[in-house]
């Protein structure tokens, strides 16, 4: 029998993660609150786990200004469903995943090309809407079914829900070509989970980051060299992603790419560009390109690959009692790969 009362995490006021308030208080507040009940076309999860991701990071601090107060954060769920709504069909106790989008129209000219991540309606999962960080979430039907998990998708693979999948979009923006030479700048859940990808595909592997233990990942991974965020690369670049949220490491990229290079920018958000200089970073048919959530094609095809590649997450354990000291320690950059909530 589901429970009645839960615990979540809510975003109280937005703010610095290491404490927004003249006390020093946390923009997150843990609460005990009644467990939601599923609408039409809902699903009511029993969470088990949730990955931390950065947007998440994002939300609480206001780089991105809520879209609903006291909004619980968290899109990398995985769970089981214990109740459906009205006109669901999903057997109780199917596991399954919650990703980022969770709503679009599917009928402006954007969805019916097949662009829903571009649909003007589009809505969030712990940003429009209750997430992860929670016992309980409830989430609509079709948006939820897409990720109805494989045999042998365990808790610890919950960042490939929404890092893998936007790492996956991410490297088909970056048009990499077979073979080719691939920067990633920044080397977190996202980009440890994008680089599997790409070296799997036969692509070489450069990575750009701080920190001694991401270095490490990188080189356990099998990057080609490992630098530092700001360093020039030892080779021409045909590709390359930015993970970091540093619009200063923009010309850094674009001075690294090779004639006919790309750029993608994987982050929501992103501080300031620099000026670029054309003739130094654009000329010769060098790109920046934006990538902006991702489709529920996206999904599919990405989860596919990753099962059938052993793609695997490095993943570190809080409980979900600690959902904001896992936030401060991504914050600081105290772990590689990426953080888990289990409740």
């Amino acid at each position: 029998m589901t429970a009645t009362q839960m615990t979540a995490w809510t975003v109280t006021t937005p703010g610095p993660i290491h404490g927004s308030g003249p006390n020093g208080d946390s923009p997150l507040a843990r609460v005990d609150k009644p467990v939601p009940s599923p609408g039409a076309g809902e699903v009511l999860i029993e969470v088990s786990a949730c990955g931390v991701c950065r947007t998440d990071l994002h939300v609480c601090e206001g780089d991105l200004p809520v879209h609903r107060a006291h909004v619980t954060p968290g899109h990398e769920v995985v769970g089981a469903v214990v109740a459906c709504g009205e006109g669901v069909d999903i057997a109780l106790g199917t596991r399954v995943g919650v990703a980022w989008l969770r709503h679009t129209c599917g009928v402006c000219r954007y969805c019916l090309r097949g662009d829903e991540n571009l649909c003007p309606s589009s809505r969030y999962t712990g940003w429009d809407a209750d997430g992860g960080y929670a016992e309980y979430t409830v989430a609509p039907a079709d948006y939820v079914y897409v990720y109805v998990l494989p045999e042998g998708f365990t808790d610890d693979m919950a960042p490939l829900l929404c890092a893998g999948i936007i790492g996956y979009r991410s490297l088909k923006r970056a048009e990499l070509p077979p073979q080719g030479r691939l920067g990633l700048y920044g080397f977190g859940g996202s980009a440890h989970l994008c680089a599997q990808v790409a070296l799997a595909a036969g692509a070489e592997v450069h990575v750009f980051t701080r920190g001694d233990d991401a270095r490490r990942l990188a080189r356990d991974l099998g990057a080609a060299s490992v630098n530092g965020a700001y360093d020039p690369s030892p080779v021409p670049l045909d590709s390359a992603i930015l993970f970091a949220p540093a619009g200063d490491l923009v010309p850094v990229c674009m001075t690294a790419l090779d004639r006919g290079g790309t750029l993608a920018i994987a982050g929501i958000h992103l501080s300031d560009i620099p000026s670029l200089n054309y003739q130094d970073h654009l000329f010769q048919e060098r790109q920046i390109r934006s990538v902006t959530a991702n489709t529920r094609a996206d999904g599919r095809e990405f989860l596919e690959l990753a099962v059938r590649e052993r793609i695997s997450v490095t993943s570190h354990h809080y409980p979900l009692a600690r959902a904001d000291a896992a936030l401060r320690d991504l914050s600081d950059g105290v772990f590689d790969g990426a953080a888990v909530l289990y409740t």
